[in-house]
């Protein structure tokens, strides 16, 4: 039979053992045994840190032969005195002390474990995930999961004291497809009817506004079935917020104060306010991508107008069906960009939509260039000195439509900065994206949709073009970005009715859709609307990158896989007939 707690109250953890000269009591799991015959060192874990327990010629022959027995991840707990170590460990907080044991309760044995729990870990991260709960009681982990409560603590902190109120809304609403599929819930009561878990609270908060909760936070759970990535889980929280009686710049001006306080509380770094800002067009304009890493150059510079007389075709095409002629320089690349890798980055562009990619590497006094043949005397001069590439340097170009040209451009600056070692792996840049096209054109229903949601306020300047010219309106719509990542979304919303029926039937909805998907938040915008906009800031994503994570899976306790499954309990799994039919579900499984 296991020891028990009899008698025994935990006064400290082990990573926080203070007094030398008093009696300590600490509980946790066994990271390690030391027995040197007439002396024992255990070491003690918990998720404050480590503490040495000692066992030697003094102790009694029942506390040192227990001792004895103790094996790792065994659950202890341990009465000694805290006195100073004779050998100190500066790795440790607790180095410079170590605890004589008088009490040994053993509370747990453990099985050998099927890796050995220690912060850095070659163990396969499938057979880690399989045995999760062992998993999370490395350092690494629980310091990630330590640090994403901090943000959760310092989100409710800052927003209470800015007058919001928290408001749970429901995790089994009407399904209202957002972009993503949803998670369907089957009812028992409502034959062949289904609940949808939330992919966001948006309707909802819209709600509270329009019920008179001006200030509403919520740490928010949201659901999308889709593919998975590094950066994305199929459920995951966001801290989301909603405002009345608001515009654009109040609420980045609230959320910069939040990343401010956050930024200072958790990772000690100052950050200035107000945060950076670039339209939507400019961040695609210069750096080829709407959440782009900023910690470095290499921006993307348009040498139309050099070649607007160009004879090369590859250029004229592009040019003469609207499109553009758009180049990035790595400098001081052409050592490490040869030939075979610029070989590379032609397949790479073709691969993610470009029809090729043109180059020059100056590497000799006479620059490399893939087009020269066709270049008239001095054409060659003048795109050298428009995109400032000198010798040493490398440039790329791409000549498309911009809806082509701008996000290859972007997505070789990225991969060429990490290749050529100017990507920083340190700083905090956080950028605010503004001015969002509210329509995107999608090539495979041929139509306009929206590029947030259908809720979104254009700009008023914007609203003359909403029957005319889709592709100018712009959107009352901002993301947060840090390091290249997209850390938030939001928008002012619209509240006049006849703007928003309007803008439902531009993205080609019948009366029959509106009513089915958003009828009752139509109905709810008849009774009088306070103007609001709000955001939802990714817990996750901004934990991650905090914590100098690589995954997701690094800061989520108990996450999914690629396939959307859960190793550790093996869900999803099949259920049994009784419930099934209780639910009205028969299951027919494709061949």
């Amino acid at each position: 039979m296991p020891d028990t707690m009899k008698g025994l109250k935990r006064t400290h953890y082990c990573g926080e053992v203070e007094g030398v000269g008093n009696e300590v009591t600490v509980a946790g799991f066994t990271q390690r045994v030391r027995d040197k015959g007439g002396l024992i060192f255990i070491d003690l874990r918990d998720r404050t840190g480590i503490v040495q327990l000692v066992f030697d010629d003094t102790s009694k022959p029942e506390v040192f032969e227990k001792a004895k027995q103790v094996k790792s991840e065994y659950v202890l707990m341990a009465k000694g005195l805290l006195r100073e170590r004779e050998s100190k460990n500066a790795d440790i907080k607790t180095g410079n002390v170590e605890i004589l044991v008088d009490d040994l309760r053993i509370l747990s044995k453990a099985q050998t474990t099927p890796f050995e729990i220690t912060n850095e870990t070659k163990t396969n991260e499938e057979l880690r995930l399989k045995y999760r709960y062992l998993d999370l009681r490395r350092k690494k982990l629980q310091d990630n999961l330590i640090m994403r409560h901090k943000i959760a603590k310092t989100a409710r902190e800052y927003f209470y004291e800015n007058g919001f109120i928290e408001i749970e809304t429901p995790m089994m609403m009407k399904s209202t497809p957002e972009g993503a599929r949803d998670y369907l819930v089957p009812s028992r009561v409502h034959e062949g009817k289904f609940y949808a878990l939330p992919q966001s609270p948006q309707i909802y908060k819209q709600l509270l506004m329009i019920a008179g909760y001006d200030r509403y936070i919520q740490l928010a759970r949201c659901f999308r079935d889709e593919d998975l990535r590094a950066d994305r889980q199929p459920e995951f929280t966001q801290i989301d917020l909603e405002m009345s009686f608001v515009d654009v710049d109040d609420i980045l001006e609230l959320t910069e104060g939040f990343i401010s306080r956050l930024m200072k509380e958790t990772m000690n770094v100052d950050i200035p306010t107000p945060l950076p800002r670039l339209t939507y067009k400019d961040a695609m304009e210069r750096y080829g991508s709407d959440k782009p890493d900023t910690r470095f150059g290499m921006e993307i510079t348009d040498i139309s107008d050099v070649v607007k007389d160009s004879e090369f075709a590859v250029f004229a095409n592009a040019l003469s069906s609207g499109g553009s002629v758009r180049g990035i320089v790595a400098k001081n690349a052409a050592g490490t960009l040869t030939r075979k890798e610029i070989d590379k980055l032609v397949e790479f562009s073709k691969g993610i939509g470009a029809k090729g990619l043109a180059y020059i590497r100056w590497v000799d006094d006479a620059p490399s260039c893939s087009f020269a043949k066709f270049m008239k005397e001095g054409e060659l001069e003048a795109i050298l000195s428009k995109l400032g590439c000198e010798k040493g340097d490398v440039a790329l170009i791409v000549a498309d439509k911009n809806k082509v040209t701008l996000p290859v451009l972007g997505a070789l600056r990225l991969k060429v900065g990490k290749q050529i070692g100017i990507v920083p792996d340190t700083g905090y840049n956080f950028l605010w994206i503004t001015e969002f096209p509210f329509f995107e054109w999608d090539d495979e229903s041929q139509s306009w949709i929206a590029m947030h949601h259908p809720f979104t306020m254009p700009m008023e300047e914007c609203i003359e073009f909403l029957d005319n010219d889709k592709g100018k309106v712009r959107a009352k719509a901002y993301d947060l970005v840090l390091n290249g990542i997209e850390l938030c979304s939001g928008s002012i919303r619209i509240t006049d009715p006849e703007l928003q029926e309007k803008m439902f039937r531009l993205l080609g909805l019948t009366d029959e859709e509106i009513n089915a998907k958003f009828g009752f938040l139509v109905d709810a915008y008849k009774y009088a609307a306070p103007p609001h906009g709000g955001l939802g800031i990714g817990l996750d994503r901004l934990s991650m990158l905090l914590c100098g994570a690589d995954s997701l899976r690094d800061v989520t306790a108990f996450p999914k896989v690629k396939d959307a499954s859960e190793l550790m309990s093996e869900c999803p799994s099949v259920v049994d007939d009784k419930q099934l039919e209780e639910l009205h579900i028969r299951t027919v499984l494709s061949d």
